[in-house]
């Protein structure tokens, strides 16, 4: 039983011994009144109340009131047995109940004094005093200290000499009590509360600078090797952390501003090797990060996977199938369009899943077999039933972008025997794919594969047969046709897979043709341009080119595909001329890649022909991707310089009879009949010309002045 309820059940007893008390003293009060008003001896007195009265103040009533006192005092003295706590009470509040004692022959002044009278400071049990004790609890219970940007500093400088929890327990509570306040939740109450703008940034911006270092120097985590739940410290800052981590996804998952989510996917880095002793979390958080990874901005994606990286090493075990699967979906459903604001984000997703599928080649493994098994499903079914719907499941950007995944994936992995066994089975879905519907208007997409291919052969040195899908283009496609439309610009297949009726009639589809076949015939052929065999895999090639060029009556595309035929010559003769000393036999493929090693060192004539042309490629693409074709639309700031018109004027006949209004300009340099001299004249032509230039020059001013300033944003202020 507790105090207070002791105290009330001790206090109820205590105004029922006190009524009854009181009931005794007005009754010896009247015996005292009795004793007064007595004349005379005490024989003679005489009672001033009838009979009864006085019969009810004979002995044996004096005896049952006796008895009546000895009982009360019984009763004190058995409450000290019942409730000690209470008994203790009633000795430092009102001692002289305790001390109950009264007889019949004091007087009335000490009946006076011995009439019980409570202390005013003494409590008294009662209804209200029970709900005022109640509220007084909701108030203490309810109470949260205001955050103020004074206690910030404090709590900022403890964090360093801090040796315990306690300030990293306040500031990871001030963060919660922050989240609140923007998470409109008003049934949880914190013991803190933060007001104003200014105490939120300050609290998330403490916790984003001094959180993480005032943790690992709490543990004593000197290395990202130690776990931090080995620690001997753990224990008292696990619940915090936990706590700590559910609120900032809350966070990450409210937050849309790109500066915010920066500076918290940074925290959010620098805290993941925090994160293994939580798996809980990290899989709602590995959710989220993928999620931005595949949505959001540039430095928003960099970040995320720089985190779902980071964190997935370190548990590799347990998040890398769910990564994988998680990641690989994403990517699918955010390439099934590509436009040119899209395909840098797709490109980047492309390279970084590749970079998570070749952590762990045998956990890969069963992944990528499965993807390119649903590719090769997906295909047969295509050839199989050969309808639109199925042609549209294999002729689509997700298909394709799946398709250059893979090949990024078994080209960096090249060297892992893991992966080795499914370059095959990849490299026959692409060949089928390019077969499918093998038309003029799905030539993009048979480029797009083409590459594919060209860039695994050229990092993994397996030979693929590509050349015949790009001579097939030069031998069925009519480059003499006559146009229909007319195209400023050629067609730009890096967003197509397919053309239209239309685009196939401009004269510039047939120039983006002869491009990309004059390109990929000159990349693959460098790729094979160190091999021994050279000058019998270009045999074939040589006589397609030369049955185009009988064919094609176009100067221009006669033109470039004549110079890939004379490097080809250069390069087969070159390879002759080297493989004349050979003295190994065509079985020793160990000597064959020696030699291929010491051809390639020295440089073939296609190789250095390439790399000139792909320097000038890539500064084409360059200035494709900057739009700086565009820049002439801006209003930029041009100097306006004056035509010399005078020199034009030399050739003309003098004007013998000039008017009144026509200037001084009008007359000519040596005419006679002038009256100024020529000197005076070239000095105000001189003074005119400065004023106009003048004033062009203060009108380009003006229109500097009228444009908005720039400045650059500071990260302190967010």
């Amino acid at each position: 039983m507790s105090a207070s309820e002791s105290g009330n059940e001790g206090m109820d007893t205590y105004t029922q011994d006190n009524n009854d008390c009181n009931e005794t003293k007005q009754k010896m009060q009247k015996k005292s009144a009795k004793d007064i008003s007595q004349k005379g001896n005490d024989n003679d007195v005489k009672p001033l109340w009838g009979d009864e009265d006085v019969e009810d103040l004979d002995d044996g009533n004096s005896d049952g009131y006796e008895n009546e006192i000895e009982s009360h005092k019984a009763n004190l003295e058995k409450l000290k047995t019942i409730d000690p706590e209470f008994y203790k009470f009633l000795q430092d509040n009102d001692k002289k109940l305790l001390d109950f004692n009264i007889s019949d022959t004091e007087d009335e002044k000490d009946d006076e004094e011995q009439i019980h009278k409570p202390t005013e400071d003494l409590e008294i049990a009662s209804d209200e005093s029970d709900f005022e004790a109640d509220d007084e609890e909701k108030k203490g219970d309810s109470y949260q200290q205001i955050v103020t940007l004074k206690l910030l500093k404090n709590w900022q400088a403890a964090l360093h000499t801090d040796k315990t929890n306690k300030t990293i327990g306040c500031l990871i509570q001030a963060f919660h009590a922050a989240l609140l306040r923007v998470s409109n939740e008003e049934d949880e109450v914190s013991q803190y509360k933060v007001d104003g703008s200014s105490v939120f940034n300050a609290v998330i911006q403490l916790c984003v600078l001094e959180l993480s270092p005032a943790i690992r120097r709490f543990l004593g985590l000197t290395s990202s090797k130690i776990q931090p739940h080995k620690c001997k410290k753990f224990v008292k800052v696990k619940l915090l952390l936990r706590s700590y981590f559910t609120d900032l996804l809350k966070l990450l998952g409210g937050v849309t501003s790109t500066n915010i989510l920066t500076v918290l996917l940074k925290h959010l880095h620098h805290m993941s090797p925090l994160l293994v002793s939580f798996p809980k979390i990290s899989k709602p958080l590995i959710k989220k990060l993928i999620y931005l990874w595949g949505t959001g901005e540039e430095v928003v994606r960099i970040l995320s996977f720089l985190c779902i990286l980071r964190i997935t090493n370190n548990q590799s075990s347990n998040l890398l199938d769910t990564v994988l699967k998680s990641m690989y979906m994403t990517y699918i459903i955010n390439s099934k369009f590509v436009s040119v604001n899209s395909l840098s984000s797709v490109n980047f997703m492309r390279r970084s899943l590749a970079e998570m599928f070749a952590l762990d080649p045998a956990v890969s493994y069963q992944h990528i077999f499965l993807y390119i098994r649903q590719l090769a499903i997906h295909l047969r079914n295509a050839i199989m039933v050969h309808k639109k719907e199925n042609i549209q499941t294999v002729y689509n950007w997700q298909f394709v972008n799946s398709l250059k995944l893979w090949g990024n994936v078994l080209t960096i992995t090249c060297d892992k025997p893991q992966l080795q066994p499914l370059v095959y089975p990849f490299v026959q879905v692409c060949l089928g794919t390019i077969r499918l519907v093998p038309t003029a208007q799905y030539y993009p997409l048979r480029f797009h594969i083409t590459q594919i291919l060209i860039d695994l052969s050229k990092d993994t040195g397996i030979f693929i047969p590509v050349l015949p899908f790009l001579l097939e283009i030069l031998n069925e496609h009519d480059f003499n046709k006559k146009h229909k439309k007319v195209s400023m610009k050629p067609l730009n297949f890096t967003c197509l897979l397919r053309v239209s009726n239309s685009q196939i009639s401009e004269n510039g589809f047939k120039d983006t043709l002869i491009e990309n076949i004059y390109g990929l015939l000159l990349e693959y052929l460098t790729i094979q341009s160190n091999s021994i065999a050279f000058p019998d895999v270009a045999l074939f090639c040589i006589f397609q080119i030369k049955n185009f060029l009988k064919k094609c009556n176009v100067a221009n595309y006669n033109k470039k595909i004549k110079q890939i035929l004379e490097k080809i010559n250069q390069n087969i003769d070159f390879i002759e001329k080297e493989r004349k000393n050979v003295t190994f036999k065509i079985t020793d493929y160990d000597k064959i890649k020696a030699w291929e090693t010491v051809v390639k060192n020295k440089g073939t004539p296609m190789n250095t022909f390439f790399e000139t042309w792909n320097k000038l490629k890539t500064i084409k693409k360059k200035k494709e991707i900057t739009e700086n074709d565009k820049l002439g639309d801006y209003n930029l700031p041009v100097i306006k310089r004056i035509k010399k018109e005078n020199k034009k004027k030399d050739n003309k006949p003098a004007n013998p009879f000039p008017s009144d209004s026509e200037s001084d300009d009008n007359f000519n340099f040596g005419d006679k009949n002038t009256n100024e001299p020529e000197q005076n004249r070239n000095k105000k032509r001189r003074k005119k010309k400065q004023t106009v230039r003048n004033v062009d020059n203060s009108n380009e001013i003006d229109d500097v002045d009228q444009q908005d300033e720039v400045k650059d944003f500071d990260m302190s202020e967010w």
